[in-house]
């Protein structure tokens, strides 16, 4: 409990500071990706009860608890996509009505639930559920998170928070590692689950009680409540254009007081209205050739990455017989994943922040990177496994500030929550979403992890090939330009950075 306490002072005394929003969604997106570690780890995931020369040794985790096999292992691994995938979408269309601050914290009260169900699961299947519930918690901070950060990080820094946020994603998988291992090993696999709900009460509380935040090229006339979000009968009429109607003589203000009858039609009419919105965005979104090449590389990266993240300390145990494989790999992830995704987001900064540059430092890293890691596994000593695949990890890494550089930058403005949602769910759904239990079945048919990790590490090739074409394609940095849904040039040049703490740039607002 004491821990609670402190990680909820620790967020309110930074909430105060410049760099509040940034800290507050660094340690919420650690908690996130500490749950995808904890869950791969040997400690929570565990192994099969193995039976030899009429002996058995009894399995352990959850593969032991409920005799799962690799493939089935797989899937529990990617089930939470599925929320993810489907939440992502649909949280990103809501932010153009509802504000984009509050559907984080409704996201993370339903992580919170899921996570503490995890550790209550009795079969495959109820486990199962509860982590695709663990994707649906997650997906509206996932698409609303980083323009956020976009909007309030420094124009000579954006790059840099955006490393320092995305330096989350290796140093959560690598801490989960390392937590799951432990807490696995001592307490039990169900009480992993359970601490990670835990530590992620506080940033529910602050979700709710903290002054809400306006997103760039989101305009709303006013901010939603909870029980208008849940209650589609006393919504304000709104347009297409996200313009409220407001009715004349105070009747607007009665019609929110009297309870109307639900109508079907008026429901009816009302999600097409919305499905027409959302297919216009896509639409748009879809013929940017930039934001489509970025992702068809980033699904090819992330297959790889998403793979190494699950099977990585399994295959690390088997091939050179690591006595700590959790430790071993979180540490050096961890290391690797801070410097590597710091190196990345101040070196674009350096350089120049452009489209252009983004892809030459995205395909040069990965193509380094594959090289490193490729060779790595070529190894059959411990003694030149991790340094070799120490420097492809740092490589490899650089790449997550300059990838979602491109994500928000390539895109008009009020289309930055859904094209960090159609960036989610392509990855992985594409991604690492099949890469687990296809490594899984390939592991089943060869049964030699040293080939499997070489097959699949050739892939990261393939997403150096994409983002090398991207270098030649014609871009434009569209975070300045003119927005369809959202506020009018005008009005938003005088706008500053939601977290600008300078006293003369409030006094002349």
């Amino acid at each position: 409990m004491n821990l609670q306490v402190i990680l909820f002072a620790f967020s309110l005394i930074f909430f105060f500071y410049s760099s509040r929003l940034l800290v507050m969604f660094c340690i919420i997106n650690m908690l996130n990706y500490v749950d995808r570690g904890a869950i791969a780890s040997n400690g929570v995931n565990g192994s099969r009860t193995k039976c030899s020369g009429g002996t058995c040794s009894p399995g352990s985790g959850i593969q032991g608890d409920f005799d799962l096999n690799n493939a089935e292992d797989g899937v529990l691994s990617s089930a939470f996509m599925v929320g993810l995938l489907v939440a992502s979408l649909i949280f990103a269309s809501l932010a153009k009505r509802y504000n984009p601050f509050r559907l984080i914290g409704v996201g993370l009260l339903v992580w919170t639930i899921a996570t503490a169900g995890c550790g209550a699961s009795f079969d495959f299947w109820s486990i199962t559920i509860c982590r695709m519930l663990v994707g649906v918690g997650e997906a509206s901070f996932i698409s609303l998170a980083a323009p956020f950060i976009d909007d309030n990080a420094p124009v000579p820094q954006k790059t840099a928070w955006l490393a320092m946020f995305y330096m989350c994603i290796p140093t959560g998988i690598a801490l989960g590692y390392v937590y799951g291992g432990l807490v696995g090993k001592t307490l039990g696999w169900r009480a992993a689950f359970w601490g990670e709900s835990i530590l992620m009460v506080p940033f529910v509380i602050l979700g709710f009680v903290i002054k809400p935040l306006e997103m760039k090229g989101l305009s709303h006339s006013g901010i939603k409540e909870y029980g208008q979000m849940l209650n589609p009968e006393v919504q304000d009429q709104i347009d297409n254009n996200g313009t409220k109607h407001v009715m004349p003589g105070g009747i607007n203000d009665l019609a929110g007081k009297v309870p109307q009858k639900f109508s079907f039609s008026r429901f009816a009419k009302r999600l097409m209205t919305e499905i027409g919105l959302f297919s216009k965005d896509m639409k748009e979104l879809l013929q940017e050739k930039v934001f489509v090449t970025v992702v068809l590389g980033y699904i090819a990266y992330n297959f790889v990455i998403g793979a190494y993240s699950y099977w990585g300390p399994k295959a690390g145990q088997q091939i050179y017989n690591m006595t700590s494989a959790d430790l071993m790999f979180g540490g050096i992830t961890i290391v690797c994943g801070i410097v590597g995704t710091l190196a990345g987001g101040f070196t674009l900064d350096k350089i120049g922040s452009t489209i252009p540059n983004a892809f030459k430092l995205l395909s040069c890293a990965t193509f380094l990177g594959a090289i490193f890691c490729f060779g790595a596994f070529c190894f059959k000593s411990l003694y030149g496994f991790i340094p070799c695949f120490s420097v492809g990890e740092i490589l490899v890494f650089a790449t997550q500030a300059p990838v979602n550089f491109v994500c928000l930058h390539s895109v008009m403005p009020h289309l930055r929550p859904l094209a960090m949602a159609v960036s989610t769910v392509s990855i992985h759904i594409f991604g690492d979403v099949p890469s687990s239990p296809l490594v899984g079945l390939l592991q089943d048919k060869i049964n030699n992890w040293r080939s499997t990790a070489l097959i699949l590490t050739s892939i990261l090739f393939i997403a150096a090939v994409f983002w090398f074409i991207g270098i030649f394609v014609p871009s434009v940095d569209r975070f300045e330009e003119e927005i369809e849904h959202g506020v009018p040039a005008a009005e938003r040049s005088n706008l500053r950075p939601l977290l600008d703490d300078n006293e003369e740039a409030r006094a002349s607002d």
